[in-house]
């Protein structure tokens, strides 16, 4: 249980939720484990496949407050809320931003400087925490390059530039990637990213961590009202969740790239977890699927403080953090929206 921008998060499983006057009760099998009072909350969301009690949901959708339910690994199942108040609003002003550019370069600008300042961060820390198996010089040139990138962003206000402005400091990054990883350097190259569909062994990981918290990012939106598939940056496309990618951004590197280098240099993952398709593609194994989804929810348990709301959090309700202060920003009450900054 945790309660975040008055926001309460149910993480545990097997929770059923229950309404007692005017709190709501969580109760695991026959044994009643809080009660919290429903007058301080805006929204519920809910791990699992438990459920909640009827009273409690209408208690709920009366006073206009939301309940979101999703699974365990944070994929959206649905949401319980009364009559469209707040969320109409919410989504009226996104899709007002969205279709205008200047504004959306403005939001977008910050999603690109978060990006670019974990991906710095990345390599500072590596070459602090490994200072003799790592090319400190060459750590140094990529890291210098970034910071000028980030200067450059902070000043570009068209949406165009910002995109070129991105695609520069992926090349930068990408040179720096390697360096990160320390063992089995022979199995595990990164020559460039490939998608569809990836042809190594790190794109492969890559594009599963990045499935994965693309989903826990869409959920995330969607738990706080807004419409994950109308984004800022990434543009309409029909099936695609624009907004979420948008948020993704600056995770990219400090939740799926870390996770994978790390996977690799615990040597979690071998040569031999994949397979390569007659199309040239490389996919993870089954068995080597599941592991990378059980350590992957593992890691999303681990905190952090947050470094703009100052709370202790999971790694897990990060994108529900961010999520939050994107609609915060776009109801008016900050005046910017703040990226997450990891150092």
């Amino acid at each position: 249980m945790r309660k975040l921008l008055n926001t309460l998060f149910v993480t545990q499983p097997n929770i059923y939720l229950s309404l007692d006057g005017d709190n709501i009760v969580l109760n695991k099998e026959k044994e009643k484990l809080g009660r919290v009072p429903l007058h301080n909350l805006e929204s519920i969301v809910s791990f699992g496949y438990t459920g909640a009690s009827p009273g409690l949901m209408g208690y709920c959708a009366d006073n206009n407050i939301s309940m979101t339910f999703l699974t365990m690994n944070g994929r959206f199942l649905a949401r319980v809320t009364g009559m469209s108040r707040g969320n109409v609003h919410l989504r009226k002003k996104q899709y007002h931003i969205s279709d205008d550019l200047n504004a959306s370069a403005l939001i977008s600008r910050n999603f690109i400087i978060g990006k670019l300042f974990n991906q710095k961060w990345m390599l500072e820390r590596a070459k602090r925490n490994y200072p003799l198996r790592i090319d400190e010089d060459k750590m140094n040139e990529i890291s210098t390059k970034l910071s000028r990138q980030i200067k450059e962003v902070h000043r570009c206000n068209d949406l165009e530039r910002l995109r070129g402005l991105e695609g520069q400091a992926a090349t930068y990054y990408n040179e720096g990637f390697n360096l990160m990883i320390l063992q089995q350097q022979e199995d595990f190259y990164f020559h460039t990213r490939s998608r569809r569909p990836p042809k190594d062994k790190i794109n492969a990981l890559l594009s599963f961590a990045y499935t994965l918290l693309a989903s826990d990012t869409a959920a995330a939106l969607e738990t706080v009202g807004l419409d994950a598939y109308v984004g800022f940056m990434h543009r309409d496309r029909p099936g695609r969740a624009s907004l979420a990618l948008d948020v993704m951004e600056e995770l990219r590197g400090v939740v799926a790239d870390r996770f994978v280098i790390s996977m690799i240099n615990r040597k979690e993952v071998s040569a031999n977890d994949f397979v390569e398709k007659e199309n040239g593609s490389v996919i993870l194994t089954e068995e080597a699927r599941k592991s990378f989804l059980q350590k992957w929810q593992l890691k999303k348990q681990e905190s952090l403080k947050h470094p703009f709301l100052g709370e202790t959090i999971s790694w897990g309700l990060v994108p529900y953090a961010q999520a939050l202060l994107l609609a915060r920003f776009l109801r008016g009450d900050l005046d910017e929206y703040p990226p997450f900054l990891w150092k």
